[in-house]
């Protein structure tokens, strides 16, 4: 097929991601012409050092966020403060904090940890309110959700299925795989084993019902995923789904070439493409893209190349849609006159659209560690060093067994903070391995320390609304400024958040005390013995914590509220434009955002066949 700059297409859509992979190969298969831009290359087809293991084996994922091939590395603030700022031991000054994103065919579902976890009906019932769209009420996104799931981890309710017996929520036919990755193999490890059964037995002690929670445990098998047995949402011990197919990564990658294979026709996928601009027609319609050509042209490159790269155009018959991301969407609408008139007028861009919430209400996760060093080394973990040929590599590669299988986690834990919380807001993860946020080299403190536990506690529903995207310079191989302004205290005066996040490292505490005891744990490597109460675990959360789940700088609302996007997804003030990814929410929802992305997507390619067809929304 020739070039994107030699067709007229229906749409153009900007980035592969979870996104823009998703919604490209639903509007191709719909029979729309559409061509996809994505800034980086297909990871698959690298020569590159590590690859494609870094991509394929979901114990690498780590690893691959550190690969060069496909990593941009963002630098974000936490904090506007210097000094308070240059506390977290991730900073480097005059740097920042490493964020990483990937630039690649798949976007950032080449690199992430694959945790395929849904959504809370309230993050859906929530944007119905704001928006007065029904369309968006958690019983109809459901039927998205189910586009996007194969579930493969339920075996028995996937067969009665078949007969109309199916009370658990789940997609059976959807082109997302979703497994159960913890390993049988673990259970031959004694630390791993008494981990789990201690963690278990301490949990359920702690609950103020313990056999009703076992016995509603033992009905939903610890699937954070399946419709809740009575009222509320998932909570309690739980498994991780993993979005793998074959225990190998599986996302928008394989989606898009599949689509592409069945309609060649309908779907054209650009690489080494890095948009610009968004072109508009005499009318003031989007009419396409202005893009570079060329390898590594992006500043946030782990290698940018430094070249200016070849200028095209790719013109669009319908829409243009930005699916680039958190960071990338706000910057090339601000790129294209659309945002605050002053933050353009400083970098000397014509302003087109005034839209002050462009960039604005940037979310994320809250994350910390709670580090043990294990009496002896994870059994498990013998003889791996996260490298092709070794042991664990070829027991994967032969069978897809062994902890190489799962992306790490080996328990996890869905609680609320406060029990008159309407949803659970903590997630806490057990993981064998080092791992305390991001910073050059991370990967490395997982192959080099195999006697590490690492409770990652993470806080969902956050309130802090404060976190921008700015443009550093018009030239779009820059990356913006971004600072998330962490634990903002006008938006969270009381400072709940943080107070949630210091309750549940002592729960955390609590739980691994007997472990301690026994001398199944040897110590506590961080916080540390040292660091006790509110004040002390205050400032460690303060000096650490991170995050990995951009969202919101785009947002569904009214324009007067600071909204950027219509409830269908298109840019206030413009026509023929639309924001597909996770910068589209109103506040950050679920705890894992890759699901909830996926879904938007689909719900996003009804919107706009639904208006390419001449319907109303529904």
């Amino acid at each position: 097929m020739a070039g994107a700059e030699a067709a007229q297409w229906d749409y153009v859509i900007v980035g592969s991601g979870a996104a823009g992979g998703t919604l490209a190969a639903r509007l191709a298969e719909s029979g729309m012409r559409v061509c996809v831009l994505e800034a980086g290359g297909d990871p698959l087809a690298s020569s590159a050092a590590r690859l494609p293991e870094d991509y394929d084996v979901p114990g690498f994922h780590a690893f691959a966020c550190e690969n060069p091939a496909m990593s941009w590395n963002f630098q974000v603030r936490h904090y506007a403060d210097e000094a308070r700022q240059a506390r977290d031991p991730k900073y480097r000054p005059g740097v920042g904090v490493l964020y990483p994103r990937a630039a690649a065919l798949g976007g950032c579902s080449a690199h992430n940890a694959m945790i395929f976890v849904q959504p809370h009906a309230s993050d859906w019932d929530r944007i119905a309110h704001l928006t007065g769209d029904p369309s968006w009420r958690a019983k109809r996104m459901r039927v998205f959700a189910q586009r996007v799931e194969a579930c493969r981890h339920r075996p028995l309710w996937r067969a009665l299925r078949r007969i109309g017996i199916d009370p658990t929520g789940h997609g059976w036919d959807g082109w997302l795989d979703v497994e159960k990755a913890m390993p049988l193999e673990a259970l031959g490890d004694d630390e791993m084993v008494a981990l789990v059964t201690g963690t278990s037995r301490a949990f359920v002690r702690s609950l103020p019902h313990p056999l009703a929670s076992a016995l509603r445990w033992l009905r939903g098998k610890g699937d954070p995923n399946a419709r809740p047995v009575g009222r509320g949402s998932f909570e309690g011990l739980c498994y991780t789904p993993l979005a793998t197919r074959h225990h190998a990564r599986v996302g928008a990658r394989e989606r898009l070439l599949q689509a592409r294979a069945a309609h060649p026709q309908q779907l054209h996928i650009e690489l080494d493409a890095l948009a610009t601009r968004v072109l508009f027609d005499a009318e003031g319609a989007a009419c396409g893209v202005e893009y570079l050509k060329g390898e590594r042209l992006y500043g946030a490159h782990a290698q940018p190349s430094g070249a200016p790269g070849e200028r095209r155009e790719v013109r669009a018959r319908r829409e243009v849609v930005l699916c680039g991301g958190a960071f990338n969407s706000p910057q090339l609408l601000m790129l294209s006159g659309i945002g605050p008139s002053a933050e353009l007028q400083r970098h000397a861009v014509p302003l087109r659209t005034e839209l002050p919430g462009v960039g604005r209400n940037l979310q994320d996760r809250y994350e910390v560690a709670v580090t043990h060093r294990m009496r002896k080394p994870w059994q498990v973990l013998a003889g791996a060093r996260f490298e092709r040929g070794d042991a664990l590599w070829q027991l994967w590669n032969a069978s897809r067994g062994g902890m190489y299988a799962s992306s790490g986690a080996a328990l996890g834990l869905i609680r609320k903070s406060d029990p008159r919380l309407p949803e659970p807001d903590i997630f806490c993860m057990a993981l064998p391995a080092r791992f305390e946020g991001y910073f050059p080299g991370f990967s490395s403190l997982i192959r080099d320390h195999d006697d590490r536990l690492t409770w990652a506690v993470l806080k969902a529903h956050t309130r802090n609304r404060a976190g921008t995207v700015r443009l550093a310079s018009a030239d779009p191989r820059a990356m913006p400024h971004i600072d998330f302004n962490c634990f903002d205290a006008g938006d969270d005066p009381d400072g709940a958040d943080l107070h949630a996040v210091v309750q549940t490292i002592a729960f955390v505490r609590r739980l691994c005390a007997p472990l301690i005891e026994q001398g199944v744990i040897a110590e506590e490597i961080l916080p540390g013995p040292g660091v006790q109460g509110e004040q002390a675990l205050r400032d460690y959360v303060r000096d650490t914590a991170w995050g990995h789940h951009a969202s919101c700088s785009c947002a569904i609302g009214p324009q007067a509220d600071g909204g950027v996007l219509g409830s269908d997804f298109t840019v206030h003030g413009t026509r023929r434009l639309r924001v597909v990814d996770a910068s589209v929410f109103p506040r950050i929802p679920g705890f894992f955002i890759a699901s909830a992305v996926y879904i938007v997507a689909e719900k996003a390619a009804d919107a706009i066949l639904r208006a390419a067809h001449g319907h109303a929304p529904h």
